[in-house]
């Protein structure tokens, strides 16, 4: 091969290898960017992702705290917004006040000033007015308590939350927080319990858990004559109603409500007044 084309040629496998190695570089340089974007875009999103589930996060806590905050406005009111049904002469029930009672057990002294004697007690309800006459003979320490509670208005509000309709037939009411939990913060041991567990229709007592100490706010009103178990050493009878026994019959005829326990047609004690007599 001459000198000079040798010399062409070289240059030309030169100028190729160059081009090559360019455009490699720009390849390579292609793909590093987009790499790059790839990552920036990933981030980005990333990013995103995590402002989505905080600005979500605000959502779901500005939602939790709207009701919160309408919850605690209502309770404040004297009624709620007006449920899907009442019972006929029934108004709408005020929203579930949701307390908790922080209150001593009667002293001996309280106890004292019932003992043998009766108590009126008048249940203002939204479905009208239901009258119980207590018995401090029998029950003293639960009369006592429930005048109490009369007194300090812990029942204000507070829906009758169970209702049972098979085998035992109870209204049961008495806990400000709507649950079945709630007591006003003591309890006490059993008095007059029926031995054979009979519990005759306007029957009043108390309900407790397994723990025969547990009388506390929550009672029950027999609407239909029931046996309820004796084990654990019954429940105390303490009173039964003598008017308005017609409001507990159109709430028990209402039935259970779509929960499983509560009334379908709602009651709730708006305020109660006791009377003592000699």
């Amino acid at each position: 091969m001459p000198a000079r084309l040798h010399t062409l040629w070289r240059v030309t496998k030169e100028q190729e290898r160059a081009r090559a190695k360019r455009r490699y570089e720009r390849q390579q340089a292609n793909l590093v960017r987009q790499e790059a974007e790839r990552k920036r875009n990933a981030q980005v999103a990333a990013v995103v992702v995590a402002l989505l589930a905080v600005i979500g996060g605000f959502i779901l806590l500005a939602g939790k705290l709207g009701k919160d905050d309408k919850s605690a406005g209502a309770s404040s009111s004297s009624t709620s917004a007006a449920p899907a049904s009442l019972a006929a002469g029934c108004t709408a029930p005020p929203a579930v006040p949701n307390t908790e009672g922080k209150l001593s057990a009667p002293s001996a002294d309280e106890v004292s000033a019932v003992t043998g004697k009766t108590v009126v007690a008048q249940l203002e309800t939204n479905c009208g007015t239901i009258e119980l006459t207590l018995d401090g003979a029998k029950a003293p320490k639960t009369v006592a308590s429930f005048v109490q509670l009369a007194q300090v208005g812990y029942w204000k509000d507070a829906p009758c939350h169970r209702l049972t309709v098979q085998g035992i037939f109870v209204l049961q009411c008495g806990d400000p927080t709507g649950g079945g939990s709630g007591n006003p913060g003591y309890g006490y041991g059993i008095e007059n319990p029926p031995a054979d567990g009979t519990y005759p229709r306007g029957t009043v007592a108390m309900a407790r858990t397994d723990d025969p100490n547990s009388n506390g706010g929550q009672y029950f009103i027999v609407y239909k004559d029931s046996d309820l178990p004796t084990d654990g050493g019954g429940y105390s009878i303490f009173g039964t109603v003598t008017a308005g026994m017609d409001i507990v019959d159109k709430i028990a005829a209402g039935g259970v409500g779509t929960d499983g326990v509560a009334p379908a047609l709602p009651i709730s004690t708006l305020s109660v007044t006791t009377e003592t007599k000699g």
